[in-house]
């Protein structure tokens, strides 16, 4: 099979019936072999309903995953990534913003120039500046922090992969935003970008809030940069720290210490050690730095990998 489109959706009723058709045209114009691979993500509505019915009308291309309830895009295309057959796989959104007549040339670029992973970009967009302004400042940082520099939409749904880099990532929790950045870590080093037709929303409204997007994008890209630096070594992190700390305390009480066997000695004035504040900073140094010590080996014995982490339920496939 050629391609597996993807397509996370949340509350789209309206526009899966033209985003389908579209795509169909596109494919058949090409004489693609491909599947569509809708992912509900706990619609409230009828979305499942339009699914089902592509599927039976459609000719045997429709297939269709529905979530008991939201779980968020990272694990709809979690699970379409698994579900996925093709050579290329292509996401995209399902609200119409992307156009499906992107495809063929993702699809030449992953099959003839030999990307591992090409993203697109919204150069020209029509979204509110709140979603817009939050955008520019989290692909800012994502470049700074990922080293990928020639990309310029990390958060753009549009995308194609080489099958074997959706089979071999594991997206999780809100990772989606980070997908070039986690193909990166698992050894795809050929990510391009191509820049691609943006269009206003035809139908609802957007389902993600512009800032918060921003703030919780930027927990994300913390989270991933520390895991993949010192995930499997945790002690090398924490271990270091805890040395650092713990040496610094010690060399403050033995400060103490010789200050008060000087004045012993010399016949000064003394006062006990643990009437010194500084005693009380020293030792608390100590015991944070036995603490972070104590978390990297602990850190060493636990696996980074949760058996719950990406335990869905899916009520109905098709």
């Amino acid at each position: 099979m050629d391609i597996s489109v993807i397509v996370p959706l949340y509350n789209e009723e309206e526009s899966l019936p033209e985003l389908y058709a579209w795509i169909k045209r596109v494919m058949d114009e090409h004489k693609f072999s491909y599947e569509i691979i809708f992912v509900n993500d706990g619609s409230t509505d009828g979305s499942w309903g339009v699914i089902e019915n592509l599927q039976k009308n459609g000719n045997g291309c429709v297939k269709g995953i529905k979530f008991r309830r939201n779980y968020g895009k990272s694990p709809a295309l979690y699970c379409g990534f698994k579900k996925a057959e093709g050579d290329v796989v292509i996401t995209m959104d399902a609200d119409l913003q992307d156009s499906p007549d992107e495809i063929p040339e993702l699809y030449r670029m992953i099959t003839e120039d030999g990307y591992d992973l090409v993203s697109g970009y919204k150069q020209k967009r029509y979204d509110p500046l709140s979603k817009t302004i939050p955008t520019k400042l989290f692909n800012a940082t994502a470049r700074k922090v990922s080293g990928i520099h020639n990309l310029h939409d990390f958060n753009c749904g549009l995308k194609a992969y080489r099958k074997e880099v959706v089979k071999n990532i594991e997206v999780y929790g809100e990772m989606h935003r980070y997908i070039p950045y986690l193909a990166k870590n698992a050894g795809f080093k050929k990510i391009g970008e191509k820049v691609v037709h943006h269009q206003a929303r035809k139908f609802g409204s957007t389902k993600f809030g512009g800032w918060n997007r921003f703030f919780n994008g930027y927990l994300d890209l913390i989270s991933l940069w520390f895991l993949s630096s010192f995930g499997l070594k945790p002690m090398h992190v924490f271990g270091l720290l805890g040395s650092i700390m713990f040496f610094l305390g010690f060399i403050a009480v033995v400060i103490v210490g010789v200050d008060k066997l000087y004045a012993l000695h010399s016949g000064q004035p003394y006062r006990l050690v643990t009437d010194s504040p500084y005693f009380y900073l020293a030792l608390t140094t100590m015991i944070i730095g036995t603490q972070l010590f104590l978390a990297g080996f602990i850190g060493e014995l636990v696996t980074r990998n949760a058996p719950e982490r990406n335990n869905y339920q899916i009520e109905k496939e098709i």
